[in-house]
Order: C-alpha cells, then structure tokens, then sequence
C-alpha cells in the first residue's frame, strides 16, 4: 500500500463510510442469499462497511483487516457502539493476505488501487476464498457531485476541474507505487483471471439531496480541505480562491451554511465466485 497516514485520517474516513452507507446495503442485498461463516473485510479503514456486513450476517464471524491499529480501534468502538460483533486483525495488504486463513465472503473497497500490481492482489484475495466464495471489490463508479455547477462566484465547472486535477494525481500516484503495473481495469476481466467464476459488476447510487445532513456535511468539508491542500500546485489562483470560500464558516456560501449542498455518487462493486 501507499505511505500515506490513513490514522491521521480516521475522522474522514469514518464520516465518508457513513455517506456513502447507501451503497454498501446496495451491494449486500446481492448477496442476502449467501449463509458465510466466516466474512472478512480488507483494508476495513474504520470500520463502517465492516459493521454493515456484521449486520446483515449475525451469524458470521466478521474480521475487520486493516494495516492501521489505530484504525481498527476506532473499528472495534463503532462495532461495540453499534451492538454488533466484530473481530479486527492487523495485516499489511496484500504482503500479509497469506496470515488471514479463508473465508467465505471477502469485502474490499478501494484498497486494490493503491497496490502496484493489482491483478496479483486480486489473485491473493481469491486464493482466500473457500469452495463457493465469494469477493466483492469495490472499484470505479463516478465522481461525487455535492454544488450546482455555478456556485455564485468563482468560475463556474470547479468540480470538473477538481476531477482533472484528482485525475492526474491518481495517475502519478499509480504510477509511482513499487511494482507498478499498467492494467486494463475491467475488472470482471480481472475477476475471471483471478481464477474466479460468474462474475459480474453492479453500480450502486449515494443519492443524498440537499440539504445535506451534518455528517456528510462534515465529511464534505473535511474532503474539500484536502483538494485545497493537494492540489494547490494543480488549481489555478481563482480556483483556490473558491475553495477557499466555500470552507469560510462565516461565509454564507460556504460549505457550512449554504442550502444547497447534496451528495450525488456512484460506486461499482465487482462480484466473483470461487469454482465450487
């Protein structure tokens, strides 16, 4: 994986699994008729998609993985918050895949794309899997959408010039990784490859109108921080000048204030089975 501080960002992640909820009971209404024993979430973060899955299977041993002990912590109060039952184990991904033992339902969202080569991280994720199981790996969908396209000042169509900007930085961080590997991201492709049977990819709406509630608000707000510090070397002065207004608490077109602020999203999740 990257040696960004995912710790560090324990709040945002936290706030954005609860955004982006919707989608995570989407994808697992696909697999209601399932009966795992054991469930794993790779690369968990704080834990929100791992507890969605304790949820909806009460009757399995739900692991929550992640790199970050200081993220599973955080794991481990949600799911005692929530009064579901949640195990956590500190692994590096994919190097300590080989550590976890199998599983019958493995979850994985947005971590494949940080390793360099991710054909063989899916490989290692199927060789987990046990007769019959089953990976789903989020990947892919469509940017988020959260303002009108004229914001009321600055240069209209500031979020497509985000998408550029996040665009490029994806691209430089792809390719930097040890072991970059270029891939044709078809991901059922990369799914059948990975020895793994019928498999297919559904996208799942986030559609949360405006106005936005306060923790995707707060989520926003912390995301938008983010572009404003990344991509000052990417954004034009007018564009920082937005941006720098929208996280203005007192300004009311700001972020925190304005009415019109609504989450719009899409997320792709893949879906394979191991050969019975």
């Amino acid at each position: 994986m990257t040696d960004l501080d995912w710790a560090a960002m324990a709040d945002v992640l936290e706030l954005e699994g609860e955004a982006h909820q919707p989608y995570v009971q989407q994808a697992l209404a696909e697999l209601a008729q399932l009966e795992p024993q054991r469930i794993m979430d790779v690369g968990s973060g704080p834990g929100v998609a791992a507890c969605q899955l304790a949820a909806a299977f009460p009757e399995a041993e739900v692991t929550a993985v992640d790199g970050s002990p200081e993220l599973l912590a955080r794991a481990e109060q949600r799911a005692e918050r929530l009064g579901v039952e949640l195990r956590t184990r500190v692994a590096e991904f994919p190097d300590g895949l080989g550590e976890l033992g199998t599983a019958d339902l493995i979850w994985t969202a947005q971590a494949v794309h940080h390793v360099g080569d991710q054909q063989d991280a899916l490989n290692r994720l199927a060789r987990l899997l046990t007769p019959g199981g089953v990976l789903a790996v989020v990947e892919g969908g469509l940017p988020a959408r959260w303002l009108p396209h004229d914001l009321g000042f600055g240069r209209p169509g500031l979020q497509t010039r985000i998408d550029a900007a996040m665009s490029e930085r994806f691209n430089q961080m792809r390719a930097e990784l040890p072991g970059s590997v270029a891939t044709v991201e078809t991901w059922a492709d990369m799914l059948r490859t990975a020895g793994l049977d019928g498999t297919r990819s559904r996208t799942f709406l986030v559609d949360r109108p405006a106005p936005l509630a306060d923790g995707a608000r707060r989520w926003l707000r912390g995301t938008v921080e983010r572009y404003r510090h990344g991509l000052q070397d990417h954004l034009d002065a007018e564009d920082l000048a937005t941006l720098d207004r929208l996280l203005d608490p007192a300004d009311p077109l700001g972020l925190d204030q304005r009415p019109d602020v609504f989450l719009l999203t899409a997320k792709t999740v893949h879906f394979g089975r191991k050969p019975s």
